[in-house]
């Protein structure tokens, strides 16, 4: 086994905070200045334990550290971080529970890269890619194992709530492949949005406020109060996401340009796009239905989609959601923790990638 190291720290909190400096709100790089300050010491100490994932010579576990070393957001294990602040704070428990959802979330993009035949992630190339579609799987499976056994040691209450985010991962995952290609009702259309984003999205960050509020022994109006901001969190995050699609710098987002409109998916965007402009969709219809699509008529779909005032309806949900995330803060106690929460929720809208 190779022998472990501990990663330099570029967190979430750095990454926005440079995000903030040149598109946020001028408060908002001072509020990201305390919540580093506030939660950098539980950050290092997640990344050290992050670090101790084995490491070998199988192809699997190669694989699953091709991905785990690119260092993402850690979003989810800084929310499990915050909510635990709300009351003993994060201990080796509350430590335990944020390396196993961040190690079911890398699980869920090595599955998604194989479905989507993705070949960049984070900006660098995918583990499929890499070392193969075979592996890829393999590799999430070998980490949702390793996320699961985390929980039953730490916190065992916490297994069937995993294993229920799982499922509707899994069903909301199934909802988007039945959907690949086939273009419903727009009715029907933004109905299966929000399934998707609710189940895919969603779940996970409710199981991080929920596995932070529990470590941190709150009660049970309290743990509630952070699932449901878990929930917005994670609607906003989506629709976030969802408008840097069609983002025209690749560079800054760190993914395809059009990924999501290349892969047959159709995210909020064109769900308003085709509520605005009904003629748009059989040439949406046909691009969904082709295996290659074209990349002029591609590009011509993205202009009329960002014309169509689809870019600010996708803003405005992600602001609704963050509004209703900072409604429910205000059930939780006064102190750094919940003006912690506050800056997530709001340097959430301004995140370039």
């Amino acid at each position: 086994m190779e022998p472990q190291t501990t990663p330099a720290v570029d967190s979430v909190i750095t990454r926005l905070a440079r995000v903030a400096t040149t598109r946020g709100p001028q408060d908002l790089h001072e509020r990201l200045a305390n919540l580093d300050r506030f939660v950098r010491a539980d950050l290092i100490d997640f990344e050290a334990e992050l670090a101790l994932i084995p490491r070998g010579a199988r192809v699997v576990q190669q694989a699953a550290h091709h991905l785990l070393d690119l260092s993402g957001k850690h979003l989810r294990p800084v929310c499990v971080a915050l909510a635990s602040r709300f009351g003993a704070g994060f201990d080796a428990r509350a430590r335990g529970l944020a390396v196993a959802v961040e190690l079911v979330h890398t699980a869920t993009l090595l599955h998604d890269d194989v479905v989507d035949v993705a070949d960049k992630r984070r900006g660098k190339p995918t583990a499929c890619t890499v070392y193969g579609n075979a592996a890829s799987i393999f590799a999430g499976d070998w980490l949702l194992v390793a996320a699961l056994r985390r929980i039953g040691a730490v916190e065992p209450e916490l297994v069937e709530p995993m294993l229920a985010v799982i499922d509707e991962m899994i069903l909301a995952e199934s909802i988007q492949l039945e959907r690949r290609g086939v273009l419903v009702e727009t009715a029907e259309l933004r109905r299966g949005y929000f399934e998707v984003v609710e189940g895919k999205t969603a779940a996970l960050f409710r199981w991080a406020m929920m596995a932070g509020a529990k470590a941190a022994g709150l009660s049970r109006a309290q743990t509630a109060a952070l699932e449901r901001y878990g929930f917005h969190l994670g609607v906003a995050f989506q629709a976030v996401d969802d408008e840097l699609d069609f983002a025209k710098d690749d560079h800054a987002t760190g993914k395809d340009p059009l990924a999501d409109l290349r892969e047959g998916k159709v995210t909020y965007p064109l769900v308003v796009a085709l509520e605005h402009e009904p003629a748009l969709r059989p040439r949406i219809a046909a691009l969904l239905a082709s295996d290659e699509p074209d990349a002029v008529e591609l590009h011509a779909i993205a202009r009329i989609v960002r014309s169509s005032g689809a870019l600010k309806a996708t803003r405005e949900l992600a602001e609704e959601h963050v509004r209703g995330a900072l409604g429910v803060l205000e059930e939780l106690p006064v102190g750094p923790a919940r003006e912690a929460l506050v800056t997530v929720a709001l340097a959430s809208l301004e995140r370039a990638s």
